[in-house]
């Protein structure tokens, strides 16, 4: 674990009320006279609706600014929110959390039950599997009460005493932020690295501790990535630092431990703004290696993990398109490639000629199968492939002699390799988990073809999987293409068309949404409604085609997939336009808002959150994060040909003056991928642009990043908030 550790408008009037006013008849004829305290309660319950009905929206200043590039012209009113600094950009979102507090005011005590429901579920006091590397056994435990884990240790055997390596709820005290990253123990293990992060924009400081003192060393170097390795000699660690305007990993230094960070060595630095860096460790051990990546290529270089000062070798130059990862075992590197194989394969070349002309074929191309990654051990390759939209880890002795698939029994889940630091074993650590089925964590005896069940994620409060029916359906798109759908509700829901649905998508970056689980959204379909996901273009569920058909020019079908998906569900009974909710973020939060642009007729709800919808405006910025690295993937607007196709779906510039949704957008302030701007604009201009009275509501968290609040609790409370708005829109409120 710790070496793979990387690591608008108006008010909300047009919500279901009769319903509500029915409830509260009900309950005045219920009992002849209320005690105290339901008076209180109805009291307070009768104060919170009526504020949540005379809340006014905040109203943004509107300062036009001209941006013109192509000969095309563009005003955008809500360019000044970018002023991160500015007292009135705080002000203004600060008027969106008062007013979205507001709204919500009536649906508080349904806010403390779902999260009363979700923490209850979870096991509080609980314990990570552990892991084998060298003479301990590494684990992480949760403690009741306590927002974050601990991360330990205990020498040669589970019954020793415990090592407590980093209370991270104690490093976090006086911090509304905290994230530790990148834990890395050194060879000795002896020492431990790891990366701190007390804002949310991923600039990590890294920081050193003595595990045998439990002292921290004086010296602390900012502005880092988190990714760091150490060398064999146990004092030295190389590590990336980031731009700090644009947070791109470019640089790689060398640090002695206790010596001065001015000093330490940079040993290589990235001057192309495309490419981004991080540096590893082999599986062997050893090799360091420092991979340079970007959309369409990938480029590394070596260096023997006991040479220190020695020079790093490049193991093939770059180019464009070629992408390809490393490992090494015994004689060999082995490398999954895409060169001549779109859903790549699996090479080899010799330790002392990393060649092209010199590779060797392990495992070939093939039309239907994609090969994700690949794991190596002393006597066994594991592979991770992806055939027909799901996850598969086959097993082959070195041999080729032994070649075999594990089998899951479940028409959609997700597999996925877990924590396997040690090269000297038969055994596989792999994970197992549906739509219905909590995440197992399972150890696999590669040679008698053993599987032991080492943990199941205990779900409390009665839980049982036979309750639940997941299903695999596929939409046709309206260009032919079937699109996977993954599905899960309570047994005995009807096909009747009257079901509530949530439908969750991404469609970005190759990344594919596999069939989880989750306890938490059991608080929506224990009351009533289905849970789908639309594995769109754009991810890689299909291989490595279906990302190439739902990015740059071909980008629209990430959206019209999700539509069609939609389209399919209530066609087949599964729900109706009136109850039928949706909810992505990121770059799912792009799909969100551009779905409500295109056919916002379609949806009762939608949870945008952290949501990328200003994209012309951020990939014409060359000085945001993540804006140079990513135009393999949106486009560069630079060229007319893309600024047109982006302009064509960008979901801030495509606002027009129609009714949307029920939308409920969350940001973060600090966020460093999709800078919290981009949200605000949005909403601001619907809020002036749309004719509906449906509820548009803006959650800033003010001291959050891209992944939102850092401690567990607060998580839950965030979950509690956005399942309470889609609930209260249906007019439930227990």
């Amino acid at each position: 674990m710790l070496d793979h550790w990387q690591s608008t408008n108006r008010s909300h009037r047009g919500r279901i009320t009769a319903v509500v006013a029915g409830w509260a008849a009900l309950s005045a004829l219920s009992v002849p006279a209320a005690s105290a305290q339901q008076a209180a309660a109805q009291q307070a319950s009768a104060a919170a609706q009526e504020a949540s009905e005379t809340a006014q929206p905040p109203v943004a200043r509107v300062v036009p600014t001209r941006l013109e590039k192509h000969g095309h012209v563009r005003v955008d009113d809500y360019y000044w929110l970018k002023e991160r600094d500015n007292p009135d950009v705080i002000a203004y979102l600060e008027e969106e959390n008062a007013y979205t507090e507001a709204v919500l005011a009536d649906t508080e005590e349904l806010q403390n039950a779902l999260f009363e429901e979700i923490k209850g579920r979870i096991k509080q006091t609980d314990l990570s599997v552990p892991y084998r590397r060298g003479d301990f056994f590494y684990y992480s435990r949760t403690v009741d009460g306590k927002e974050y884990p601990i991360y330990a240790r205990k020498r040669e055997s589970l019954d020793g005493p415990e090592q407590v390596m980093l209370d991270v709820n104690a490093l976090a005290q006086g911090h509304g932020f905290y994230a530790a990253a990148g834990l890395r123990v050194s060879s000795g293990q002896d020492i431990l690295a790891f990366g701190e992060d007390t804002v949310g924009r991923r600039l990590y400081t890294l920081r050193f501790k003595d595990l045998g003192t439990g002292k921290f060393f004086e010296e602390e170097i900012p502005g880092t990535s988190g990714s760091s390795a150490w060398a064999e000699d146990n004092r030295t660690l190389f590590y990336v630092k980031r731009d700090p305007l644009t947070l791109r990993a470019f640089q790689v230094y060398r640090h002695e431990l206790g010596a001065d960070p001015s000093d330490d060595v940079l040993v290589y630095e990235e001057y192309d703004e495309e490419f981004s860096c991080f540096v590893w460790k082999t599986k062997s051990r050893e090799y360091v290696v420092i991979s340079c990546s970007h959309t369409l290529a990938d480029e590394h270089r070596y260096l023997e993990a006991e040479r220190l000062a020695g020079e790093f070798r490049v193991f093939l130059p770059r180019e464009l398109g070629h992408e390809h990862g490393i490992d090494h075992h015994g004689d060999y590197f082995y490398i999954r490639t895409n060169d001549r194989a779109k859903n790549f394969r699996l090479m080899r070349a010799p330790v002392d000629d990393t060649r092209k002309e010199a590779w060797e074929g392990v495992i070939g191309a093939r039309d239907d199968v994609l090969l994700e990654s690949f794991e190596v051990f002393r006597d066994h390759l594991v592979l991770v492939e992806r055939a027909d939209g799901l996850r598969q880890l086959r097993i082959r002795s070195w041999s080729g002699e032994d070649d075999h698939y594990l089998e899951f029994g479940e028409a959609a889940y997700r597999a996925a390799l877990g924590t396997n630091p040690e090269m000297n074993t038969s055994h596989l650590r792999f994970t197992f988990e549906s739509m219905k089925t909590p995440e197992s964590v399972y150890d696999y005896d590669m040679e008698t073809r053993e599987k032991t069940l080492l943990k199941r994620e205990e779900v409390l409060g009665g839980f049982d999987p036979a309750d639940y029916e997941s299903e695999r359906l596929y939409a046709t798109a309206r260009d032919g293409t079937r699109v996977p759908i993954s599905i899960v509700y309570r047994v005995g829901t009807k096909r009747d068309g009257r079901s509530p649905l949530l439908l969750y998508g991404y469609g970005s970056y190759g990344a594919s949404m596999d069939a989880a689980f989750s306890s938490s959204r059991l608080s929506l379909i224990d009351r009533g409604f289905v849970y789908a996901i639309a594995h769109v273009r754009g991810g890689q569920e299909m291989g490595r085609g279906w990302y190439e058909d739902g990015k740059l020019f071909n980008k629209r079908n990430t959206f019209t997939d999700f539509i069609d998906a939609a389209d399919f569900l209530i066609a087949e009974g599964y729900t109706n336009r009136e109850v039928l909710f949706a909810r992505g973020g990121s770059a799912g939060g792009l799909l969100m808002g551009a779905v409500v642009n295109m056919r916002p007729e379609l949806w009762k709800g939608v949870v945008a959150r952290v949501p990328f919808v200003d994209v012309l405006t951020t990939m014409l910025d060359e000085s945001i994060p993540l804006t140079t690295f990513e135009y393999d993937e949106w486009g560069d607007p630079n060229e007319v040909e893309y600024y047109r196709y982006i302009l064509s779906y960008s979901p801030y510039d495509n606002v027009e003056a129609k009714e949307y949704p029920n939308l409920l957008v969350t940001t973060g302030l600090r966020d460093s991928q999709v800078q919290y701007w981009e949200p605000a604009k949005w909403v601001a201009k619907l809020r002036a642009t749309k004719t509906d009275d449906n509820v548009l509501l803006l959650k800033t968290d003010l001291e959050a990043g891209h992944g939102g609040v850092s401690g567990r609790y607060k998580r839950y409370e965030d979950i509690a908030f956005e399942y309470a708005f889609l609930l209260d829109l249906l007019g439930i409120r227990e």
